[in-house]
């Protein structure tokens, strides 16, 4: 079953390839100003075309959902969803100028900014469900595999999409939480829709799947080692939307255009999964039955600044990232 589904999905699923949120922000803005905005549109008959940059992934279905629901229309922009096949392409497209805003996931773009360039999150876009029985990414081992705790991780091969990114800072931290030594643990870089064959062809002792993968692991008789990002932190913010310090500072009015839009797209998504289920259907190669069974990620629409904190300072701990990183720099204000 498994392989059926990584081939179905494999062209779409490539989740925080390298790239992939406020109290006080635009975001905090009144409903009524969503509608405010969009009378003005409608009455001057004038639009704003911006170009977001997402990968085509489930953590990305609310900006799918706001475009069809209108939500950004009525901010009176024209949104172009423009897709990557995998993360590298997304900050330097921001850089560039080539989209107005991007998703990623939070290291990513710490990475970006300690290596100097300046990326400003603007909305958040998903997060740990907080809940292990609904978690929709996990350490998985073989179902008879010797290794029961994240400690007898150390000395193990483990797979991760990328490496000295999200997956592995969070693993190293549940590894020492349970009394192991991180940097024993060796990890492998193997994308998501191969960590399923990796592990059960022994290259690797335990694999970092995230769903609809997870869900195909776990029904082929793998057994969850550790839901990573619950464990790290269940109130942890995974990935968001951003843009350049410059769209901030210099684009003020279309920046709280875009947060206001995203945050209303978050908070539907959240409160409406089938939707959410249905949608990924029209971008992703994800069949019916899968999507009715995988888990989703948790999608709100404020960032949870302690776990960004938390998460910031491990990536340091662990070398990832070389200096403490500024949170009123990174994330909205």
């Amino acid at each position: 079953m498994f392989k059926r589904i990584a081939t179905a999905a494999a062209a779409a699923l490539t989740l925080f390839s390298l790239a992939a949120c406020g109290a006080g922000s635009p975001s905090s803005a009144q409903p009524g100003a969503a509608g405010s905005s969009a009378s003005g549109a409608a009455a001057g008959g004038q639009t704003q075309k911006i170009t977001v940059g997402v990968i085509p992934i489930v953590d990305t279905a609310p900006i799918w959902l706001g475009k069809s629901k209108g939500f950004f229309a009525e901010e009176g922009l024209d949104l172009d969803i423009q897709t990557a096949t995998g993360g590298s392409a997304i900050v330097p497209g921001v850089q560039s100028g080539s989209y107005d805003f991007a998703f990623s996931n939070l290291i990513s773009v710490m990475v970006a900014k300690d290596k100097g360039l300046d990326m400003r999150f603007v909305a958040d876009g998903a997060s740990s469900t907080g809940d292990p029985a609904k978690e929709f990414g996990a350490v998985l081992v073989k179902g008879d595999s010797p290794i029961k705790t994240a400690k007898d991780l150390e000395g193990k091969k483990v797979s991760v999409n990328n490496l000295s990114n999200i997956g592995d800072t969070t693993i190293k931290s549940v590894v020492e939480k349970a009394g192991g030594d991180p940097s024993k643990v060796q990890f492998v870089e193997v994308a998501f829709p191969d960590a399923q064959a990796a592990l059960d062809k022994g290259v690797v002792d335990a694999a970092w799947i995230l769903d609809p993968f997870r869900t195909a692991g776990v029904e082929a008789g793998d057994r969850v080692l550790s839901n990573n990002f619950v464990e790290f932190d269940p109130k942890l913010d995974i990935a968001g939307y951003f843009t350049s310090g410059d769209t901030v500072k210099n684009k003020p009015e279309l920046t709280a255009k875009f947060t206001r839009a995203m945050n209303k797209s978050l908070d539907y998504a959240q409160q409406h999964p089938q939707e959410v289920r249905d949608i990924v259907g029209t971008y992703t190669k994800i069949d019916a039955a899968t999507r009715a069974k995988m888990n989703l990620p948790l999608y709100r629409s404020t960032f949870d600044r302690a776990s960004v904190q938390k998460l910031a300072d491990a990536a340091q701990k662990y070398g990832t990232l070389s200096k403490p990183v500024n949170l009123d720099e990174l994330l909205p204000r």
